[in-house]
């Protein structure tokens, strides 16, 4: 790991490094680069940071205001395979061109105010996180939007509606309706891919725990990592989608996190396992307790689940995430917890069994969050439910341990809150309900405002306003 500039400088030249990319996030999640020359990147640039504009970055500054400056975090560096010429990337932090001071709105500076804030209300000194990354590859994708034709297709040779098709000639290998779960070679074709990818991600230093072929027929994939503070694992979560997406595109294929890419098919999500520690005591563990947690971890789950229709509009923050979040696919869409229940919002793995192994898994979110936002939302909805004591039994979350979908409890699930059923109903609560996240200054009310007015507009309401191919067929002759 690097950590100073004479760490860097020697690094550049033991590796004869060409290029230095420098790597931000807007305030959505998107990532941005800038580059340059390693023979420019001296100590004056990596101490002192270069300047951008940041009225270009969607979240970010007016015209009048958009000069900020980018430092780099040297111990994010790692070497870019996907460059022709040796690169050593940085992931960066935003500041304001002349005090130098961190930028309130740039993500990376709302998760580390959010670890912050976790240390200094005494209740833990750290958290860890564990995001699961489900993904689609596709062999090719079209879309279409124009005011008079609307339309998408996405090909995979693994899949069932190309059994007959000259892309696997007679050799059987589709994969079959509902059989792609851990398929094994030679139906997962992807094997190798994903192995690639693992390989790439470890050499750049991010530990990789399996990988596997997802439920979604076809193409449907999954990698998991081994778990790291909150800051380290959004870090991950870029590092890791630009690896999926670059690794693909080199083999000629394309990945998506879309959360639900096809009709009828299983949808992507990004689930976030997280507990606390304070030393080396793991607060989440109580042999005793319901699925052997702690009364901490309860009330901790609690303010979760009593914050989470807010949550949503930052964990499941675009229109196609509520395609998802439908019933018969394993998606929550209740708000209850559970032991091993995997249609329940938050889950407690079974087996996860030793002290500092027990977690809680928030089922609801996918890849289209801003992983430092989801994350530092989570923390503080969690953080707001240990400072109130309080109990998910009582405030009527849980424990359910029945299959919710099951006839016979139907009135059970009927009595259980809902999760918002689209991205506005998730902005309207995230409106409502947001001052759990300005404690400690973590988010700031600005960043709220920006955020719902913008999912609002530029992303609810340009879908809602457009007509669906669907309609036609539907309406058409009405």
């Amino acid at each position: 790991m690097l950590k100073t500039i004479e760490d860097i400088e020697r690094f550049i030249a033991e590796r004869s490094v060409v290029m230095v990319d420098l790597k931000f996030s807007n305030l959505f999640g998107g990532w941005h680069h800038i580059s340059l020359p390693a023979s420019h990147a001296t100590a004056q640039v990596l101490e002192k940071g270069i300047g951008f504009d940041s009225s270009s970055t969607p979240g970010y500054k007016s015209v009048e205001a958009g000069d900020m400056v980018l430092m780099p975090d040297p111990e994010t560096a790692f070497l870019d395979p996907f460059w022709e010429v040796p690169t050593l990337s940085f992931l960066c932090n935003i500041c304001e061109a002349d005090t130098k001071e961190q930028f309130h709105r740039d993500p990376r500076v709302i998760a580390r105010r959010a670890e912050d804030y976790l240390i200094s209300t005494g209740i833990a000194d750290r958290s860890l996180w564990g995001p699961e990354f489900e993904f689609y590859v596709f062999d090719s994708v079209m879309y279409r939007d124009e005011a008079n034709s609307s339309a998408y297709r996405l090909e995979a040779g693994e899949s069932f509606w190309n059994s007959h098709d000259d892309l696997d000639p007679g050799l059987g290998h589709a994969v079959p309706r509902g059989g792609a779960y851990h398929v094994i070679p030679p139906q997962d074709r992807y094997y190798n891919l994903r192995g690639e990818i693992t390989q790439l991600l470890e050499a750049a230093g991010v530990e990789v725990h399996y990988h596997h072929h997802e439920a979604g027929c076809p193409s449907q994939q999954e990698i998991e990592v081994v778990l790291g503070s909150l800051t380290r694992m959004s870090d991950v979560t870029q590092m890791i989608k630009y690896f999926i997406k670059n690794t693909a595109k080199k083999h000629g294929q394309t990945a998506t996190f879309m959360p639900k890419p096809m009709h009828q098919q299983a949808g992507s999500g990004m689930h976030f396992h997280q507990h606390l520690f304070k030393g080396d005591e793991p607060l989440f563990y109580d042999a005793k307790g319901y699925g052997g947690l702690s009364d901490l971890a309860l009330s901790y789950l609690a303010g979760i689940l009593l914050h989470g229709p807010a949550l949503m509009a930052l964990t499941n923050p675009s229109t196609n995430s509520f395609k998802r979040l439908v019933p018969g696919y394993e998606a929550p869409v209740n708000l209850f917890f559970s032991l091993a229940n995997r249609s329940a919002a938050i889950r407690i793995p079974k087996y996860t069994q030793a002290p500092p192994d027990k977690r809680i898994e928030f089922r609801p979110p996918d890849g289209t969050c801003n992983p430092y936002l989801a994350m530092s939302a989570m923390l503080l909805a969690g953080i707001d439910g240990i400072k109130k004591n309080l109990n998910p039994t009582d405030l009527g979350f849980g424990p359910y341990d029945q299959n919710l979908f099951a006839p016979e409890n139907t009135e059970l699930r009927r009595s259980i809150k809902n999760l918002p059923a689209s991205l506005d109903e998730a902005l309207v609560a995230l409106e409502e309900d947001h001052d759990f996240l300005l404690e400690g200054d973590v988010f700031l009310e600005d960043v709220i405002t920006t955020w719902v007015e913008f999912k609002m507009k530029q992303e609810y309401l340009e879908v809602r306003n457009r007509p669906h191919p669907y309609e036609i067929a539907l309406y058409y002759n009405c």
